[in-house]
């Protein structure tokens, strides 16, 4: 047992077939940034009565251990495959919003054979401009000087809409302010080097459901339509009334749209 994984914090919910050939497939859920494992509650509880659902804190987020410099999307997807082997799960559903949508892309790349459904969420394949990589690494030493609060005062109206509810919005700004600023500053400078992962899209060969939030900012509604075109087998589901976080600003109608793409994957 790798002993990084075995100190991930996760939720662990609900119950699958021992056979991994019997749906239905459990659902491994991959938060994003600056969040923790609780920004997927209302799927965790609509999911795991019927399969098990398995939502890990990325290392540096939530209850996971914090390790400071740099954390690669290659690393996380480390952490995830080495959890997964720990809990025995071989065959899975994989879901990711925003950074865990660019690590769920990168868990592909390196064990895509495990997956048979992928899920991206407000998300984006394309690496980093050499702008963004200096606002990624800049934001990080933000952080370290600063910590969250005033990152998380200034982004929460982009993380989700304006107009979300006040519980949605006092939960998202619950967890940003929460998130360790050495974690939150090692995934940035990750991030700022990730690599393309659009010809990646080409080649997926299992079903795939983009979902994006019609108000997003971060991750528009025409980064989506191009993951759509490129993804082979692939549907789009397109939130309106939500911004970067449908699943928490329409979980209902995310959670339907998940339904219908479970029930897909599972009848394959």
């Amino acid at each position: 047992m790798s002993p990084f994984s075995a100190s991930l914090a996760f939720d662990d919910k609900g119950t699958s077939p021992t056979d991994p050939a019997v749906s239905p497939a459990p659902l491994v859920l991959i938060h994003g940034h600056p969040f923790d494992r609780t920004m997927w509650t209302p799927q965790i509880e609509a999911f795991s009565a019927t399969r098990r659902v398995i939502a890990p804190d990325l290392r540096g987020y939530g209850a996971s251990p914090v390790v400071p410099g740099i954390t690669l999307l290659s690393r996380f997807a480390q952490d995830i495959e080495e959890l997964l082997d720990d809990l025995k799960v071989d065959a899975f559903v994989l879901a990711g919003l925003s950074m865990g949508g660019q690590i769920a892309m990168e868990c592909y790349a390196r064990f895509g054979d495990r997956i048979r459904g992928l899920v991206l969420a407000d998300t984006f394949p394309a690496p980093e401009t050499p702008a963004g990589r200096h606002i990624r690494n800049e934001t990080a030493d933000r952080l370290l000087a600063e910590g969250m609060r005033g990152y998380a005062d200034e982004v929460l109206d982009k993380m989700v809409a304006p107009y979300a509810a006040p519980a949605v919005k006092a939960h998202v700004h619950r967890m940003m302010t929460a998130t360790p600023p050495e974690g939150a500053a090692a995934a940035l400078r990750g991030r700022a080097e990730r690599p393309d992962y659009r010809d990646l899209l080409t080649r997926v060969t299992v079903p795939s459901l983009v979902v994006v939030g019609a108000d997003d900012e971060y991750t528009p509604v025409a980064d989506a339509r191009a993951m759509h075109a490129a993804l082979p087998d692939s549907a789009l589901h397109i939130v309106e009334g939500a911004a970067h976080m449908p699943n928490l600003e329409r979980p209902q109608e995310f959670n339907d749209a998940l339904t219908a793409f479970l029930a897909r994957v599972d009848a394959s």
